[in-house]
C-alpha cells in the first residue's frame, strides 16, 4: 500500500511516533508515499526527524496554542483570537493537505492528531482511507478516568480530540494498558510505538532524574527544586529558542532536543 503520513509538528511525540511506524510498515513492504507536517513559528522540526524519515517531506501552516506570559501552559483567549484571524492561512492549508493526498495516490493517510486532516476530510472528503494515532484518542474511551479537572476543560479536550478525526475509519489509542475495543467508534486501544533503536538500546542505571519540559517556561521551577535538593542529579531536554544547547544550573543539566 501506498500510505501518506500528515504530522502535528508541535511536539516531539507524533515525530517519534511517525519514525517508528514508518520503521514498521516499511518491513512489511508498504511504501510511504509522503511526509506532511503541521508547522508553527513557536517550533522547530528537529534535524533527527528529516535525517530519519527517509521520504519526502512537505510542511503547511497549522494552528497551535500560544504560551502564557510566563510560557508554562496555553493561553485559550490569546490561542483563539490569534488563529481566528488566521483561518484564510489555515484554509489555505486544508487545500494543500487534500491536494498532497490526491497527487500522492495514497491509499491510507495516516493521521497524528493534526487537527487540519479531519477539517480536510470533513470539508473536502478525500477518497483515501484515513487512521488516525495519538495517545490522545485514549480521552474518547468509555472507560478511561479522567484525573481532576473542570468540565468545560474536558469537553473541550474531547471536542478538539474529535475534530482530528472527522473521517477516520479507524482511531488508534496508544497506551501501556490493554483497554477493550469500541467498534463502533473504530476506536482500538494499542501499544506505544517504539523505535527498533530504542527497543536495542542496551539499558543502564544511572543515577538521575531525566525529564522533557514543552514549555521552557517550567525550568525556573525546577531550578528551584533543585535548590532544594541539590543532591539529586537532573538531565532536561528542551527545545528552547536562543539557548544554549548545553548548560547545566546547580547541577541540573538542559540539553537542546533536536
Amino acid at each position: 500500500m501506498r500510505i501518506l503520513f500528515v504530522i502535528q509538528g508541535e511536539g516531539r511525540g507524533y515525530l517519534t511516533q511517525a519514525l517508528s511506524l514508518k520503521q514498521h510498515l516499511s518491513a512489511q513492504g508498504h511504501q510511504i508515499a509522503g511526509v506532511l507536517v503541521g508547522k508553527s513559528h513557536a517550533r522547530v522540526i528537529p534535524p533527527f526527524f528529516m535525517d530519519k524519515i527517509q521520504a519526502p517531506v512537505d510542511f503547511f501552516e497549522s494552528p497551535n496554542f500560544l504560551p502564557s506570559a510566563k510560557n508554562k501552559q496555553s493561553c485559550l483567549l490569546r490561542s483563539v483570537a490569534y488563529n481566528s484571524v488566521r483561518v484564510h492561512t489555515y484554509l489555505k492549508s486544508i487545500r494543500f493537505i487534500n491536494r498532497k493526498i490526491r497527487e500522492s495516490e495514497a491509499d491510507v493517510v495516516v493521521n497524528f492528531y493534526e487537527l487540519l486532516t479531519g477539517l480536510t476530510y470533513a470539508l473536502l472528503r478525500p477518497q483515501a482511507k484515513m487512521v488516525c494515532i495519538a495517545h490522545q484518542y485514549l480521552f474518547l474511551h468509555p472507560d478511561f478516568q479522567f484525573l481532576a479537572a473542570s468540565s468545560f476543560s474536558l469537553k473541550l479536550l474531547k471536542f478538539f480530540t474529535c475534530l482530528t478525526a472527522i473521517g477516520a475509519t479507524k482511531k488508534l489509542a496508544l497506551s501501556f494498558r490493554h483497554m477493550r475495543e469500541i467498534p463502533a467508534e473504530g476506536l482500538v486501544v494499542v501499544p506505544p510505538l517504539l523505535r527498533k533503536e530504542v527497543l536495542d538500546t542496551e539499558l543502564e542505571e544511572k543515577e538521575y532524574l531525566l525529564g522533557y519540559l514543552l514549555n521552557s517556561g517550567f525550568s525556573e521551577e525546577v531550578k528551584t527544586w533543585h535548590q532544594a535538593n541539590p543532591e539529586t542529579t537532573l538531565h532536561f531536554f528542551w527545545d528552547k529558542k536562543c539557548a544554549c544547547r548545553k548548560f547545566s544550573y546547580a547541577g541540573a543539566y538542559f540539553s537542546y532536543v533536536g
